[in-house]
């Protein structure tokens, strides 16, 4: 593993947050006590940071080196907050183009969705905080540097998020196998969420009933399915095509 993509120590944890470093994940060891721990819970707990409690075994594998209980994760870049970015793309004048992926946890895939959402002209890319894919230099080497470009968004409830969204005017689109209707049949025109699931799990049934549109590509070979990255590129660029025609 690249050791810039962590630190570790209670310590370090903590100056590492006051310093404004994006955290991406704490891991903290089951049962860790103390003053210095209970000031990092604090810290914790102030900037909302996304933390796993797990067995020290975890940890160990990590790094063989004196963790003290407690792995960060840093993000090689920031993260955004997906209101603000929804209220500043309509105060330009411009139809907000958001694309959710739920429970995408290859890096390499994520990278190169984040690709081609920069490609596409996507105005942010929504992660939640569990079960997503690490944002880390092999993210960002798969981009092709489009991580720096995009921003991207972890919220804790993926739930809320699109319910937000939703009441902001913005029609939300699932591609799902489950859909009766091909991808170029949505009205991608106006404002719109595009939503994005994993090849193993698809879009969780929570969020698919979220989902104003239910659309799928057509498949006609004898495999099945494509790799999540070619499906999302595609339905992107529907999108690109519908607003530019």
């Amino acid at each position: 593993m690249n050791d810039n993509n962590f630190i570790f120590g209670i310590r370090t944890a903590i100056e590492a947050i006051r310093s404004g470093k994006t955290i991406d994940k704490l891991l903290i060891k089951k049962g860790l006590q103390g003053e210095l721990y209970q000031e990092l819970f604090e810290l914790i707990k102030e900037y909302g940071i996304n933390t796993q409690t797990v067995p020290e075994q975890k940890l160990n594998r990590v790094t063989r080196k004196n963790h003290q209980g407690v792995i960060a994760f840093i993000s090689p870049v920031p993260f955004y907050d997906i209101e603000e970015i929804v209220t500043s793309t309509y105060e330009k004048g411009e139809t907000p183009f958001i694309l959710y992926l739920d429970r995408i946890t290859d890096v390499r895939n994520f990278g190169a969705i984040v690709r081609s959402a920069e490609c596409s002209g996507v105005h942010a890319i929504v992660i939640p905080e569990k079960g997503s894919a690490q944002i880390n230099a092999d993210a960002v080497k798969t981009s092709a540097g489009a991580l720096h470009h995009v921003p991207v968004c972890k919220v804790k409830s993926g739930h809320e998020t699109l319910h937000g969204l939703k009441q902001n005017g913005i029609r939300l689109i699932a591609a799902t196998e489950k859909a009766a209707n091909a991808h170029t049949t949505a009205d991608c025109s106006g404002p719109c969420a595009i939503i994005m699931g994993s090849e193993e799990d698809g879009i969780s049934d929570e969020i698919l009933r979220m989902a104003d549109e239910l659309v799928k590509i057509p498949i006609l070979g004898k495999i099945g399915s494509l790799n999540v990255s070619v499906a999302s590129g595609i339905v992107l660029y529907e999108v690109v095509r519908q607003r530019t025609e």
